[in-house]
């Protein structure tokens, strides 16, 4: 008898010290990290299908496309609506594809995939993620090289759900230095304009803003670097103890937050995402932000999970 295969595909196990994490053959995405016991991210049992794209990979593009329409190099394309009630295509090609693994050791792997081309997207991209884990948290990467003979659109995300102890989002506070966000169609969440985060409630700036309550699905951007020339955003319960996610903000410059407000009671507010990206929603239909990856070219882009203590380190 064949025993059947999970629906996230092989698992990978990486440990380092008292952190550990399982990355799934699926769509190449964080399906647990841990450290000590607790949770770092919001995870999911090996046995379902990824719910609410927890630890994906967001490649050629993150976040979405109104319409799934875009104009490039003087031709009109058009995506599959992968996101049929908004009328979008949302958060690029590869959620779902089985990926393959290329290298693994105890505390790493690399995982591969090729975007073919196809309706929408004429392009051929191959793309390597790489997970380490280290003994506070886990560092990730997405590098993509076009391998075809036309110029394509890109960007880049990654989709975790922080999670920064007991409880759920509303017991937790947020740190993020990002003066500006982009306001959104409720009915769609497409950016409707640029504003600064004064006096609303996506000012996170000053740290240890509670969540209690603040629904959010925005982008925000602006984000100014710690002294080390990083971006954090740090999720912290009451105690201090949390997460905090690292990035680049060169490379990186924007920030899709969401509180995760779902009817499911098991999803609903379980843990923030924080996806930093390349490029603002509906970037291949405004052109912002958009990689124009050559033949032959390769991009790169990198963030970090990291273990909060309570006294902040």
């Amino acid at each position: 008898m064949v025993s059947a295969t999970p629906p996230t595909g092989r698992q990978v196990t990486l440990r380092a010290g008292p952190v550990s994490a399982v990355v799934t053959e699926v769509g190449g995405g964080l399906r647990r990290l841990r450290t000590g016991g607790r949770d770092l991210v919001a995870g999911f049992d090996a046995d379902v299908a990824r719910p609410v794209f927890r630890g994906s990979v967001l490649v050629p593009w993150p976040n979405r496309v109104g319409d799934g329409r875009y104009r490039w190099a003087g031709r009109d394309e058009q995506l599959a609506l992968t996101e049929p009630d908004r009328r979008t295509a949302l958060h690029g090609l590869l959620c779902w594809t089985r990926w393959e693994v290329r290298d693994a050791s105890p505390d790493a792997v690399a995982l591969g995939a090729r975007v073919v081309p196809q309706p929408g997207y004429p392009h051929q991209l191959d793309v390597v993620v790489t997970y380490r884990v280290h003994e506070d948290g886990l560092s990730w990467a997405v590098e993509a090289e076009n391998t075809g003979t036309t110029a394509a659109p890109y960007g880049c995300s990654v989709h975790p759900y922080l999670v920064a102890g007991p409880g759920r989002v509303d017991d937790w506070t947020l740190r993020l230095r990002a003066a500006e966000y982009l306001e959104i169609d409720a009915e769609r969440l497409l950016p409707t304009g640029r504003r600064p985060v004064d006096g609303t409630p996506l000012d996170f700036r000053a740290g240890r803003t509670p969540l209690a309550g603040v629904a959010v699905d925005h982008a925000v951007t602006a984000v100014a670097p710690d002294d080390d020339g990083t971006a954090r955003a740090e999720v912290r319960t009451a105690d201090g103890s949390g997460v905090a996610l690292e990035w680049d903000p060169r490379a990186l410059p924007w920030v899709q937050l969401h509180t995760a407000d779902r009817p499911e009671p098991g999803l609903h507010r379980a843990g923030l995402a924080v996806e930093p990206m390349t490029c603002p929603p509906d970037a291949f239909r405004s052109g912002e932000g958009v990689v124009p990856l050559e033949p032959g070219d390769r991009h790169v882009a990198r963030w970090r999970i990291r273990a909060l203590a309570p006294d902040g380190g």
